[in-house]
Protein backbone atom coordinates (compact mmCIF):
# COMPACT_ATOMS: atom_id res chain seq x y z
CA UNK A 1 0.00 0.00 0.00
CA UNK A 2 1.26 3.39 -0.69
CA UNK A 3 2.19 5.27 2.04
CA UNK A 4 -0.56 8.50 2.29
CA UNK A 5 0.78 11.47 3.37
CA UNK A 6 -0.53 14.99 5.21
CA UNK A 7 1.04 17.29 2.18
CA UNK A 8 2.67 17.47 -1.11
CA UNK A 9 4.48 20.13 -3.27
CA UNK A 10 7.77 21.75 -3.56
CA UNK A 11 10.88 22.33 -1.49
CA UNK A 12 12.62 25.52 -3.06
CA UNK A 13 15.91 27.08 -2.53
CA UNK A 14 16.57 30.19 -5.36
CA UNK A 15 16.77 28.35 -8.71
CA UNK A 16 16.70 24.97 -7.34
CA UNK A 17 13.39 23.17 -6.78
CA UNK A 18 12.49 19.39 -6.04
CA UNK A 19 8.65 17.92 -5.33
CA UNK A 20 8.22 16.93 -1.65
CA UNK A 21 6.18 15.40 0.68
CA UNK A 22 5.54 15.45 4.32
CA UNK A 23 3.87 13.52 6.82
CA UNK A 24 3.72 13.97 10.22
CA UNK A 25 6.31 12.76 12.64
CA UNK A 26 4.07 12.00 15.51
CA UNK A 27 1.12 9.86 15.66
CA UNK A 28 -1.16 9.80 18.55
CA UNK A 29 -3.53 6.09 16.76
CA UNK A 30 -2.73 3.91 19.35
CA UNK A 31 -4.04 6.22 22.25
CA UNK A 32 -6.98 5.09 24.26
CA UNK A 33 -9.96 7.14 22.53
CA UNK A 34 -13.50 6.56 24.39
CA UNK A 35 -16.66 7.49 22.80
CA UNK A 36 -19.53 9.00 24.58
CA UNK A 37 -22.30 6.90 25.74
CA UNK A 38 -26.10 7.07 26.86
CA UNK A 39 -25.41 5.14 30.28
CA UNK A 40 -28.89 4.33 30.36
CA UNK A 41 -29.02 2.59 26.86
CA UNK A 42 -25.82 1.70 25.75
CA UNK A 43 -25.58 3.67 22.76
CA UNK A 44 -23.22 6.18 21.51
CA UNK A 45 -24.02 9.89 22.00
CA UNK A 46 -23.52 11.96 18.60
CA UNK A 47 -23.10 15.73 17.92
CA UNK A 48 -24.10 18.02 15.34
CA UNK A 49 -24.62 21.83 14.41
CA UNK A 50 -28.07 22.99 15.36
CA UNK A 51 -29.30 26.46 13.91
CA UNK A 52 -29.71 28.69 16.96
CA UNK A 53 -33.08 30.21 15.58
CA UNK A 54 -34.72 27.01 13.95
CA UNK A 55 -33.13 24.26 16.16
CA UNK A 56 -32.74 22.45 13.18
CA UNK A 57 -30.06 20.48 11.77
CA UNK A 58 -27.73 22.28 9.71
CA UNK A 59 -26.39 20.01 6.75
CA UNK A 60 -22.95 19.69 6.14
CA UNK A 61 -23.10 21.59 2.81
CA UNK A 62 -24.89 24.80 4.24
CA UNK A 63 -22.39 24.77 6.66
CA UNK A 64 -19.92 27.81 5.99
CA UNK A 65 -17.81 30.37 8.01
CA UNK A 66 -18.77 33.78 9.73
CA UNK A 67 -17.18 36.98 10.67
CA UNK A 68 -18.79 38.96 12.93
CA UNK A 69 -19.59 42.82 12.09
CA UNK A 70 -22.20 43.04 14.63
CA UNK A 71 -24.90 41.65 16.93
CA UNK A 72 -26.15 38.34 14.97
CA UNK A 73 -24.70 40.05 11.85
CA UNK A 74 -22.30 38.22 9.85
CA UNK A 75 -20.02 38.05 6.51
CA UNK A 76 -20.28 34.59 5.33
CA UNK A 77 -17.37 32.56 4.03
CA UNK A 78 -17.36 29.45 2.04
CA UNK A 79 -14.53 27.41 1.25
CA UNK A 80 -14.50 28.65 -2.56
CA UNK A 81 -14.21 32.24 -1.17
CA UNK A 82 -11.31 30.73 1.27
CA UNK A 83 -9.37 29.06 -1.90
CA UNK A 84 -9.48 32.42 -3.41
CA UNK A 85 -7.18 33.98 -1.33
CA UNK A 86 -4.93 31.18 -1.10
CA UNK A 87 -1.12 32.39 -0.72
CA UNK A 88 1.78 30.62 -2.96
CA UNK A 89 2.93 28.67 0.46
CA UNK A 90 0.42 26.19 0.03
CA UNK A 91 2.12 24.36 -2.06
CA UNK A 92 5.58 25.52 -1.75
CA UNK A 93 8.48 25.86 0.67
CA UNK A 94 10.55 28.33 -0.18
CA UNK A 95 13.62 28.82 1.83
CA UNK A 96 14.00 32.56 3.18
CA UNK A 97 16.94 32.74 5.23
CA UNK A 98 19.48 30.21 7.21
CA UNK A 99 20.21 30.69 11.01
CA UNK A 100 22.72 28.74 13.49
CA UNK A 101 21.03 25.14 14.41
CA UNK A 102 20.87 26.53 18.36
CA UNK A 103 19.60 30.17 17.56
CA UNK A 104 16.33 29.01 17.79
CA UNK A 105 14.48 28.34 21.21
CA UNK A 106 12.73 25.28 21.83
CA UNK A 107 9.28 26.79 23.38
CA UNK A 108 9.02 27.79 19.76
CA UNK A 109 8.88 24.41 18.09
CA UNK A 110 5.08 23.07 17.82
CA UNK A 111 4.68 19.98 15.43
CA UNK A 112 7.47 17.98 13.43
CA UNK A 113 6.64 16.67 10.44
CA UNK A 114 9.18 14.27 8.14
CA UNK A 115 9.77 15.96 4.61
CA UNK A 116 11.20 13.40 1.89
CA UNK A 117 11.54 13.45 -2.12
CA UNK A 118 8.12 12.94 -4.36
CA UNK A 119 9.84 12.24 -7.20
CA UNK A 120 12.85 10.11 -8.13
CA UNK A 121 14.27 13.04 -10.24
CA UNK A 122 13.85 15.73 -7.44
CA UNK A 123 16.04 13.51 -5.05
CA UNK A 124 19.21 14.97 -6.44
CA UNK A 125 18.44 18.62 -5.49
CA UNK A 126 16.57 17.03 -2.52
CA UNK A 127 20.37 15.96 -1.12
CA UNK A 128 21.75 18.97 -2.18
CA UNK A 129 20.21 21.17 0.25
CA UNK A 130 20.16 18.77 2.86
CA UNK A 131 23.70 17.96 3.18
CA UNK A 132 24.60 21.60 2.78
CA UNK A 133 22.39 22.46 5.33
CA UNK A 134 24.03 20.23 7.64
CA UNK A 135 27.71 21.04 6.35
CA UNK A 136 27.29 24.59 7.91
CA UNK A 137 25.25 23.53 10.54
CA UNK A 138 22.37 25.51 9.68
CA UNK A 139 18.56 25.22 9.92
CA UNK A 140 16.54 26.74 6.91
CA UNK A 141 13.84 29.26 7.64
CA UNK A 142 10.11 29.35 5.80
CA UNK A 143 6.45 29.89 6.01
CA UNK A 144 3.79 27.45 5.24
CA UNK A 145 0.35 27.42 4.57
CA UNK A 146 -1.57 24.51 7.30
CA UNK A 147 -5.06 24.69 8.30
CA UNK A 148 -5.48 27.46 6.08
CA UNK A 149 -3.16 29.22 8.47
CA UNK A 150 0.80 31.06 6.79
CA UNK A 151 2.91 29.10 9.59
CA UNK A 152 6.08 30.09 9.90
CA UNK A 153 8.11 26.68 9.93
CA UNK A 154 12.28 25.59 10.25
CA UNK A 155 13.78 22.67 7.84
CA UNK A 156 16.09 20.44 9.85
CA UNK A 157 18.44 18.04 8.14
CA UNK A 158 18.13 14.32 9.76
CA UNK A 159 19.96 11.50 8.35
CA UNK A 160 18.83 11.19 4.82
CA UNK A 161 15.48 13.07 5.18
CA UNK A 162 14.16 16.56 6.80
CA UNK A 163 12.17 17.29 9.25
CA UNK A 164 10.25 20.05 9.09
CA UNK A 165 8.99 21.94 12.40
CA UNK A 166 5.87 24.11 12.25
CA UNK A 167 6.69 27.31 14.75
CA UNK A 168 4.53 29.01 17.21
CA UNK A 169 3.35 32.66 16.74
CA UNK A 170 5.06 35.26 18.50
CA UNK A 171 2.89 35.94 20.65
CA UNK A 172 1.79 32.89 21.56
CA UNK A 173 5.45 32.38 23.58
CA UNK A 174 5.54 34.10 27.10
CA UNK A 175 8.73 35.67 27.79
CA UNK A 176 10.79 33.80 30.59
CA UNK A 177 11.62 37.07 32.01
CA UNK A 178 8.69 37.61 33.44
CA UNK A 179 8.94 34.04 35.44
CA UNK A 180 12.59 34.03 36.45
CA UNK A 181 13.24 37.75 37.28
CA UNK A 182 12.48 36.81 40.98
CA UNK A 183 14.57 33.64 40.96
CA UNK A 184 18.03 35.69 43.14
CA UNK A 185 18.93 32.43 44.50
CA UNK A 186 23.18 31.37 43.90
CA UNK A 187 24.20 27.91 43.94
CA UNK A 188 26.19 26.50 46.56
CA UNK A 189 29.81 26.24 45.42
CA UNK A 190 30.43 23.10 47.71
CA UNK A 191 26.80 21.61 46.70
CA UNK A 192 27.63 21.55 42.69
CA UNK A 193 30.06 19.26 42.83
CA UNK A 194 27.73 16.77 44.79
CA UNK A 195 25.16 17.16 41.67
CA UNK A 196 27.45 16.90 38.78
CA UNK A 197 28.42 13.46 40.71
CA UNK A 198 25.00 12.33 40.87
CA UNK A 199 24.19 13.77 37.32
CA UNK A 200 27.30 11.82 35.78
CA UNK A 201 25.60 8.33 37.33
CA UNK A 202 22.53 8.86 36.48
CA UNK A 203 23.47 9.91 32.71
CA UNK A 204 22.48 7.38 30.07
CA UNK A 205 21.47 7.35 26.17
CA UNK A 206 17.95 8.55 25.58
CA UNK A 207 15.35 5.71 24.87
CA UNK A 208 11.65 6.09 24.31
CA UNK A 209 10.83 4.24 26.89
CA UNK A 210 11.58 7.25 29.22
CA UNK A 211 8.52 8.61 27.37
CA UNK A 212 6.37 6.24 27.85
CA UNK A 213 3.14 6.82 29.42
CA UNK A 214 1.71 4.83 32.05
CA UNK A 215 -1.93 5.98 32.06
CA UNK A 216 -2.13 4.19 29.23
CA UNK A 217 -0.63 0.99 30.26
CA UNK A 218 -2.86 1.25 32.79
CA UNK A 219 -6.15 2.21 30.88
CA UNK A 220 -4.98 -0.78 28.47
CA UNK A 221 -5.04 -3.49 31.53
CA UNK A 222 -8.41 -2.25 33.09
CA UNK A 223 -10.04 -2.40 29.63
CA UNK A 224 -8.71 -6.12 29.06
CA UNK A 225 -9.97 -6.75 32.92
CA UNK A 226 -13.66 -5.23 31.82
CA UNK A 227 -13.44 -7.43 28.78
CA UNK A 228 -12.83 -10.38 30.88
CA UNK A 229 -15.92 -9.57 33.30
CA UNK A 230 -13.23 -9.43 36.14
CA UNK A 231 -13.88 -6.97 39.31
CA UNK A 232 -10.91 -5.08 39.92
CA UNK A 233 -8.95 -6.21 43.12
CA UNK A 234 -10.13 -4.97 46.68
CA UNK A 235 -6.95 -3.07 48.42
CA UNK A 236 -5.77 -5.27 51.22
CA UNK A 237 -7.51 -4.47 54.59
CA UNK A 238 -5.63 -3.43 57.76
CA UNK A 239 -2.74 -1.59 56.05
CA UNK A 240 -1.10 0.72 57.65
CA UNK A 241 -0.87 4.17 56.17
CA UNK A 242 3.27 5.38 55.98
CA UNK A 243 3.89 7.79 58.35
CA UNK A 244 4.71 11.27 56.88
CA UNK A 245 7.55 12.96 57.11
CA UNK A 246 8.36 15.09 60.55
CA UNK A 247 9.04 17.93 58.36
CA UNK A 248 9.39 19.13 54.38
CA UNK A 249 12.55 20.89 55.12
CA UNK A 250 15.76 18.97 54.29
CA UNK A 251 19.14 19.16 54.32
CA UNK A 252 20.22 19.69 50.44
CA UNK A 253 23.78 18.48 51.44
CA UNK A 254 22.87 15.08 53.03
CA UNK A 255 19.99 14.65 50.41
CA UNK A 256 22.67 14.90 47.67
CA UNK A 257 25.07 12.23 49.78
CA UNK A 258 22.38 10.15 50.51
CA UNK A 259 21.07 10.02 46.94
CA UNK A 260 24.52 9.65 45.49
CA UNK A 261 25.06 6.80 48.05
CA UNK A 262 22.07 5.33 46.91
CA UNK A 263 22.68 5.16 43.45
CA UNK A 264 26.17 3.48 44.01
CA UNK A 265 24.75 0.50 46.27
CA UNK A 266 21.67 -0.18 43.25
CA UNK A 267 24.77 0.08 40.40
CA UNK A 268 26.72 -2.17 42.53
CA UNK A 269 24.12 -4.80 43.65
CA UNK A 270 23.28 -4.89 39.63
Amino acid sequence: MAPSYYWKGYLKLSLVTCPVAMTPATSESEKVRFHTLNKATGNRVVSQYVDSVTGKPVKDENEAKGYARGENDYIILTDDDLDRVALDTVKTIDIEKFVPVDSIEWTYLEKPYYLMPDDPVGNEAFAVIRDAMKADKVLGVSKLVMGRRERAVILEPRDEGIVLWSLRFGDEVRPEDSYFEDINEEADPDLVPLVQKLIKQKSAHWSAEMASDPIQDALLKLIEEKKKLLKPKKAAKGKKDQAAPDSNVVNIMDALRKSLEADFKNRKAG
